[in-house]
């Protein structure tokens, strides 16, 4: 991947996801995604957490070291402290940054806005499309990463895209889906 696309691609993705949510319901805003036990409200609340150095290692002590528990908690209080308007308003004001959390690549923003796009936009049953060419940049982002653990749960399986000509891996299964679907499961979903 060209690095130098980086910075317009979140821009991109970020500004293509506040239209998107502009028009959420009430109710789907209340409405369950696919990161387990967050609503819609609260994964818009984790994309825009301005995760600091202090709010992470003060969280990760709250938690007692459990990053899921930290990340969790650390939405459901930013969601309950602004309205969806709100966090819309502060993701199209965060749009050039490239910012990333404490210990994280210069592509885990993009994988993150990615991958949570698709936990809010799929239980909705709104289709969210993202270019094929920055889903396969956080593809072969995620597949290495020891932070996702795509490489322990996907070792001996050789991925295949559909709707690009991609493809990762070695082995005996093969997973052919589109780009999108094969990296929500490279993340876990």
């Amino acid at each position: 991947m060209n690095r130098d696309l980086l910075p317009a691609w979140l821009r991109a993705e970020r500004l293509d996801l506040a239209d998107y949510l502009e028009h959420l319901t009430e109710d789907e805003w209340r409405r369950r995604s696919l990161c387990t036990g967050w609503t819609v409200h609260d994964v818009l609340a984790h994309i825009t957490s301005p995760d600091t150095l202090r709010d992470t290692f003060v969280g990760l002590i709250r938690a007692r070291g459990n990053w899921d528990r930290m990340t969790a908690t650390l939405a459901t209080t930013r969601a309950a402290r602004f309205t969806p308007a709100e966090l819309i308003a502060q993701l199209r004001e965060s749009a050039d940054s490239t910012r990333h959390a404490p210990g994280a690549s210069p592509l885990d923003p993009l994988v993150d806005i990615i991958v949570h796009g698709q936990d809010i936009a799929r239980p909705l049953n709104r289709p969210r499309h993202t270019p094929t060419d920055r889903v396969t940049a956080a593809l072969d982002h995620v597949l290495p990463s020891r932070f996702y653990g795509a490489r322990k749960r996907l070792q001996g399986t050789r991925l295949a895209a559909t709707d690009t000509t991609w493809t990762y891996g070695e082995g005996p299964k093969e997973i052919q889906a589109p780009a999108i679907d094969l990296l929500l499961l490279a993340t876990g979903r």
